[in-house]
């Protein structure tokens, strides 16, 4: 029997995105894709009101450095707007290639590479260089990009405690000693802001014979002498076989990076698809990158004002008996265990004009929805007695 004309098939993608939940209750509450009207240094305007950002990942405070900005200008001026390839083909620029020599030799490694974003890198990390067959030890707090880097990868994934060298250590009593085995990491884990136990954790990789990652997005700019980031912390440079990140945190700019020996580089080029069809980073965010590099080295208070600035903020939040996950560096949540609580804690602070993110299950564990809070070295006194102020406020309205 033939269908009528005027019958349509409902399409099940589109009835899916009309039915989802998520989506229906982002649109409702509204907590997430806020558009900034402006922006100075900490300070934004938000649908007229002025506020201070408290979840930037700008920690060094260098997306609105002088040098940094005119390097960014500098960089369009000389090169355009665009690459508009990808690497392998027509993209590759002078700029790319000086830029990941800088980089390598900041971090102590013989090549390095970069890329269009963060993910792109940190997913390239892990789904270059394991496959079928082999086998990832990955901590169970491992950020979204590596866990996509884990399943394209189609290696076998075992999950190892948050932060727990002890059950790794169980768990590589039964992986068979000759397996190709990957174990993965981040230096800084950026929800709860802990420092990875990266001593113990690469013993134990290397006396399995793993091949190390680790993720030092939130590391990198941070911890380590002028901010070479959690590896070069530990001094375990030796032990760690792939140094991916960020640059657009303490970098002040956007992309991604993979680091390691010249023979892994090389081979990542060669068989990295996340690498092979993503179009170059823009002239202007490399410059952006190398002037914050350049800073970094020669510029040492930004780092120095950083820390103290985390000192303050921590004892802040101590002092009015907020859980924070036992944070170390600069990413500080506010556990406050429902989502509830989380909407209206955030609420409170956004009224004191104060900007925040929520986090909340399935993103973090059950029981541990937060406020993700960063700092800056760029947060000045002013800026702390009115999130004190907002604190202090949103911790009444409990």
């Amino acid at each position: 029997m033939a269908l009528s004309l005027f019958t349509k098939t409902k399409k099940a993608i589109v009835e899916r995105a009309h039915d989802d939940y998520a989506t229906k209750m982002r649109l409702k509450y509204k907590p997430y894709y806020h558009t900034m009207e402006a922006q100075q240094g900490t300070h934004i305007r938000l649908q007229g009101k002025d506020m201070v950002m408290l979840s930037s990942n700008d920690y060094l405070g260098l997306s609105f450095h002088p040098k940094v900005i005119e390097a960014c200008g500098k960089g369009a001026k000389i090169w355009g707007s665009s690459t508009t390839g990808a690497r392998i083909s027509n993209g590759s620029r002078a700029f790319h290639t000086e830029l990941e020599e800088k980089l390598a030799a900041f971090l102590g490694r013989e090549a390095c590479h970069i890329s269009v974003a963060g993910y792109v890198s940190c997913v390239s990390a892990i789904a270059t260089f394991a496959q079928k067959g082999d086998l990832i030890l990955a901590d169970k707090n491992l950020h979204s990009c590596l866990w996509d880097g884990v399943r394209l990868s189609m290696a076998t994934a075992e999950r190892f405690s948050h932060n727990n060298p002890e059950d790794l250590r169980q768990i590589m009593k039964d992986v068979p000693s000759k397996a190709a085995k990957m174990l993965v990491v981040e230096g800084v884990y950026s929800m709860e802001g802990h420092i990875c136990r990266m001593a113990e954790l690469a013993q134990i990789s290397e006396d399995a014979g793993c091949f190390m990652v680790v993720d030092d997005a939130h590391g990198f700019g941070v911890l380590g002498r002028q901010g070479r980031g959690t590896v070069d912390h530990f001094k375990l440079n030796d032990k760690v076989d792939i140094l991916c990140g960020s640059m657009s945190k303490s970098l002040a700019s956007t992309g991604g990076f993979v680091s390691g020996s010249r023979e892994l580089i090389d081979y990542l080029r060669t068989n990295s698809k996340q690498t092979l069809f993503s179009a170059a980073i823009a002239p202007s965010q490399a410059a952006a990158a190398s002037a914050s590099l350049d800073i970094m080295q020669s510029e040492p208070q930004h780092l120095e004002r950083l820390w103290k600035n985390t000192k303050i903020y921590r004892d802040m939040l101590k002092g009015l008996g907020l859980d924070t996950w036992e944070s170390e560096t600069p990413a500080v949540p506010i556990v406050l265990g429902s989502k509830e609580l989380v909407y209206r804690f955030w609420q409170a602070l956004l009224e004191k004009g104060v900007f925040t993110v929520m986090s909340i299950a399935p993103a973090v564990p059950p029981g541990k929805d937060l406020i993700r809070t960063a700092v800056s070295a760029l947060h000045s006194e002013e800026d702390f007695a009115k999130i004190a102020d907002a604190m202090a406020y949103a911790v009444r309205q409990m």
